[in-house]
C-alpha cells in the first residue's frame, strides 16, 4: 500500500491507515477520530488534562529508567518531549474527542503517539519511526490506560481546582469589600419574601463573603481525594508487566514533577475499579455552584426594577436588555452564572451515573466523568471571574430607597417587644399597616415609650445587631438627627 501525497502509513492489529504526514498523532488516534465524531470537542480544550498526561508519562519514563525497564537514552527522549508538552507545546495534537469509548484508551494512545513523535523529532528522526522509539513498547512501558488515565485525570483536576480556588477567593474578597462599604446602610431583611426585621446591606454582603469562604474550605479539602492514585496498577490492579519496584518509583517521580503530595492507593485493585473520589469531588463542586447561584438570585431580586421592583442595589449596566424596550437593562451576569450552576448540577448527575455503571475491575465511563468535571471547573472559574469583575465590584446601593423602606417598615416593631410586650406590639403593627403611620409615632402616641426611648432602640446599630460602640450619627425614623 502506497501512502497518498501528504500522508504516511501506520499500522496496528486491525490493519494499515493513512495519517497526515505532519501529524504527531498516529494510527490509534486516527481510528478514534473516525469512531467518535460525537462531542466535536478535542481533549485539548482541557489543557490541565493534557499537561497531566505528559507529567504522568514523564514520571513513568523516569521510573522505568530507574528500574532498568527502559534505556537511559530513550528515557531522556521521552522526558524531553513531555517537558515540551508540559510547557504548552503541541497541545493542538491532542485531538481525540472528550466523549469516547474504551475507558480512555484513545486518550492514552493519543498521548503516547504525540510524545513518541515529538521525542523522535527532538532526537533528529522522522515521525513514525517506531523502530527507533515505540508508542506502546517504550512510552507506554509498564503502563495501562487503566492506571495512567485516571491518575492523569486526578492530577489535572487538582491543577484546575487551584485555578477555581484562586478566583473564588478573589470573589469572596470582592463581596467582603462591599460588606465594609455598605456597613452602615440600614435595610429591611426578608424571610419567605416577606418583610422581616432590619439589618444592614453590609451584613447581607458580608454573609455572601462568608458562604463563599466556606465553599473555598470545602473545595480545598477535596484535594486529598485527588492525591491517592493507582499508578502502577496497570490493567486491573495486579501490576502485571511492571517491575516490582516500578509503582513506588512512578508515584515518587510524579510527586516531584507535579509538586503535589501524591500517594499510592493501599489497594490498587479497588482503586482501579472505584470512581468514588470523582463522585465526592463532583458533589463538592455542585454545592459551591448552587450556593453561588443562590447569591446570584439574591442580586437579581435586590436589583429588580429599577422602578417597580426592590431596587435596593444597582448592578453595573453591561449591555442593552431588549430589542423592543428602550432603556431596559437586564442582570445578565448573575443570569449567566446561574446557568453555569445548572450545568454543573447536571454534570453531577452524569458523574454519579457513570460511577455506578462501572463493572467488575474497571469503570469504562471515566471519559464522561473527566469531561463533566473539567468542564464544570473551567466554567465555574470563569463564572467567578465575570461575576466579580463585571458585576460585584461595580454594585452600588440605592440609599434613598433603602432608607425610605426602613422608615415605613412595620418590622422595626420587633425591636420594641422587650419594652412594650408582644401583644401591644402586634396591635401597633396592625394599625401601622392599615394607616401607614410610622411605628415610632404610634408607640409614642400610645404612651408606651417616650420619643427618646424609641429613638434609642431604633438606632441602626441596635436594629441590625451591630456593636453599639460602633454607632455613628444616624437619622431616626422621623428624619430628625440623633446623636
Amino acid at each position: 500500500m502506497q501512502a497518498s501525497p501528504g500522508f504516511r502509513l501506520e499500522s496496528d492489529s486491525l490493519g494499515t491507515v493513512e495519517v497526515p504526514e505532519d501529524a504527531y498523532w498516529g494510527v490509534h488516534t486516527k481510528r478514534a477520530l473516525d469512531n467518535f465524531p460525537i462531542a466535536k470537542r478535542p481533549i485539548s480544550v482541557y489543557p490541565d488534562l493534557v499537561r497531566a498526561l505528559a507529567q504522568v508519562k514523564q514520571a513513568c519514563a523516569r521510573a522505568n529508567v530507574e528500574v532498568g525497564a527502559l534505556t537511559a537514552e530513550k528515557g531522556r527522549w521521552i522526558d524531553a518531549a513531555c517537558t515540551r508538552i508540559i510547557q504548552g507545546a503541541r497541545h493542538e495534537e491532542f485531538v481525540v474527542g472528550v466523549i469516547q469509548g474504551g475507558a480512555g484508551t484513545s486518550t492514552n494512545m493519543n498521548a503516547n503517539e504525540v510524545i513518541t513523535n515529538l521525542a523522535l523529532e527532538l532526537a533528529g528522526y522522522e515521525k513514525g519511526r517506531y523502530d527507533i522509539l515505540h508508542p506502546i513498547d517504550d512510552v507506554n512501558r509498564s503502563q495501562s490506560t487503566n492506571d495512567t488515565y485516571p491518575t492523569a485525570i486526578k492530577v489535572g483536576l487538582a491543577f484546575s481546582l487551584r485555578h477555581l480556588l484562586a478566583e473564588l477567593r478573589l470573589l469572596q474578597d470582592s463581596f467582603a469589600k462591599k460588606g465594609v462599604e455598605f456597613h452602615n446602610i440600614l435595610k429591611v431583611g426578608r424571610t419567605q419574601l416577606q418583610d422581616a426585621v432590619p439589618m444592614t446591606l453590609g451584613q447581607e454582603f458580608h454573609g455572601y463573603a462568608t458562604t463563599l469562604g466556606e465553599d473555598y474550605d470545602r473545595l480545598t479539602e477535596t484535594l486529598w481525594l485527588l492525591a491517592e492514585v493507582n499508578l502502577g496498577a496497570t490493567a486491573i490492579g495486579t501490576g502485571i508487566t511492571a517491575d516490582p519496584g516500578y509503582a513506588a518509583a512512578a508515584v515518587r517521580h510524579l510527586s516531584e514533577i507535579t509538586g503535589l503530595k501524591i500517594e499510592s492507593a493501599p489497594d490498587l485493585i479497588e482503586s482501579t475499579s472505584d470512581a468514588g473520589a470523582f463522585m465526592s469531588f463532583s458533589g463538592s463542586l455542585k454545592r459551591s455552584a448552587i450556593k453561588l447561584s443562590k447569591i446570584c438570585n439574591d442580586l437579581r431580586l435586590l436589583s429588580s426594577g429599577p422602578q417597580a421592583g426592590f431596587g435596593e442595589i444597582n448592578l453595573p449596566p453591561m449591555q442593552a436588555g431588549s430589542s423592543i424596550m428602550p432603556g431596559k437593562v437586564n442582570p445578565v451576569i448573575p443570569e449567566a452564572v446561574s446557568q453555569v450552576a445548572y450545568a454543573i448540577a447536571g454534570n453531577d448527575v452524569t458523574v454519579t451515573m457513570a460511577a455506578e455503571a462501572g463493572q467488575l475491575q474497571l469503570n469504562a465511563f471515566e471519559p464522561v466523568i473527566a469531561h463533566s468535571l473539567f468542564q464544570g471547573l473551567a466554567w465555574m472559574t470563569q463564572a467567578c471571574w465575570t461575576l466579580r469583575v463585571n458585576c460585584v465590584d461595580g454594585i452600588t446601593a440605592n440609599e434613598d430607597r433603602l432608607e425610605a423602606m426602613v422608615a415605613s417598615s412595620v418590622g422595626v416593631i420587633t425591636a420594641l417587644i422587650p419594652f412594650i410586650g408582644y401583644t401591644e406590639a402586634a396591635k401597633i403593627a396592625k394599625v401601622a399597616l392599615s394607616t401607614g403611620h410610622p411605628v415610632a409615632d404610634l408607640v409614642v402616641a400610645a404612651g408606651l415609650m417616650t420619643r427618646d426611648e424609641v429613638t434609642e432602640q431604633l438606632q441602626p446599630s441596635k436594629l441590625s445587631g451591630m456593636d453599639a460602640a460602633a454607632t455613628v450619627a444616624v437619622t431616626d425614623l422621623q428624619g430628625e438627627p440623633s446623636e
